[in-house]
């Protein structure tokens, strides 16, 4: 298998770490990852919702999750046991990569309980008895940006730990995220160079939220506006980004070894029609960020004729800041925007966990 061009390019050229947001034991089976690492995917995520899709929908996991139960496993011990094989592989898999890349890409990211999501000490300890069990250096434990899940980030980066923080929506949030961050590491003793991180900062779902309330302001200005809040803000939080990792604080940690907290551009896949299908791919192409990209973007992706044109830069930031204002002019409250969507997706999360442990036990017939 040959690298892809398109990809090569992204981490080449531009400095970008495509990732693929699926982990799925077909895949696993039919060599599927094992191809896109060759093309040049440098990593996977998963959560609660894309395990609860593998699980539901195929038959690879009926006999390992029987025999579990009927050898006294609970459902949900039993379920965190199928879900540590399909990433202890794909660890195993990306393991060249974590070598050859000193830790920066080769990762899977396995998330902590979506039950867990306001319970800060819950989230601490499960993040490490996750780690513990698969016990490899190239997992990166999910942990949500709440309130209570940034106590528990900065706390698990003290301990050594490394963290793909998930969940992120909205400029102020994502500067408290590097601060857990940067706190963390200045809490940490010794060599700091084996944390690493991502902040996984969400994108086409602010434009879901944003664009249904323009068209009810029904404007010639607010039309003007569709589909650009998302990515006026992660291209805010690119510069967010610059600016934090800068500077005399940044460079003492440095020192001790640290790494950068890496933006991971989430939910880049479409969710308008109307939009072109790489919108949210394309324009956000910048050094030292990772795109984690699902499988139909992803092939997209592959075949594109061209990457287009970012829209991180100066002048994009000066751009962003305008559509920013202009939606405040017309009464869009961002922040609010910003703290439903992470309510929302906390809930999905756990609706999603949910189900699956419902849809488990209907297979053991209990």
């Amino acid at each position: 298998m040959t690298p892809n061009p398109n990809l090569q390019r992204l981490y080449d050229d531009y400095g970008q770490s495509p990732w693929l947001d699926n982990l799925a034991r077909p895949l696993l089976k039919d060599g599927s990852i094992a191809r896109l690492i060759a093309e040049g995917v440098r990593g996977i995520t998963s959560n609660p919702t894309i395990f609860q899709h593998a699980i539901e929908t195929t038959d690879q996991y009926d006999e390992q999750y029987l025999k579990l139960r009927s050898d006294g496993m609970s459902n949900e011990a039993a379920y965190w046991e199928l879900v540590k094989i399909d990433v202890v592989e794909a660890l195993g898999l990306f393991a060249p990569l974590y070598q050859s890349s000193k830790g920066k890409d080769g990762v899977v990211s396995l998330e902590v309980s979506p039950n867990l999501a306001h319970d800060a000490a819950g989230t601490k300890a499960d993040a490490i008895k996750l780690n513990k069990a698969i016990n490899l250096p190239n997992l990166l434990i999910k942990v949500p940006a709440t309130d209570e899940g940034l106590v528990a980030i900065k706390d698990l980066i003290t301990q050594g730990y490394s963290i793909n923080v998930t969940l992120i929506f909205g400029l102020k949030r994502y500067e408290e995220v590097i601060e857990a961050y940067l706190s963390g590491l200045e809490a940490a003793t010794g060599d700091l160079s084996k944390i690493h991180s991502v902040a996984s900062f969400f994108v086409s779902r602010v434009d879901t939220a944003v664009d249904p309330k323009l068209e009810e302001i029904d404007t010639p200005e607010a039309k003007a506006l569709a589909g650009q809040a998302a990515v006026a803000q992660a291209v805010l939080a690119y510069q967010v980004f610059e600016q934090k990792f800068s500077g005399p604080r940044w460079e003492a940690l440095v020192a001790r070894g640290a790494q950068v907290q890496r933006p991971l551009w989430a939910s880049t896949s479409v969710k308008n029609p109307a939009y072109p299908s790489l919108m949210y791919v394309t324009k956000l192409i910048a050094p030292m960020t990772v795109d984690t990209i699902p499988d139909k973007t992803l092939s997209e992706l592959k075949s594109a004729n061209d990457l287009g044109t970012s829209a991180i830069s100066p002048e994009g930031y000066t751009a962003a800041n305008n559509v920013i204002t202009s939606l405040s002019n017309l009464g869009i409250d961002l922040d609010k925007v910003n703290n439903d969507l992470e309510a929302e997706g906390i809930t999905k999360f756990k609706a999603s966990f949910d189900e699956l442990l419902g849809a488990l036990e209907t297979k053991a017939g209990r």
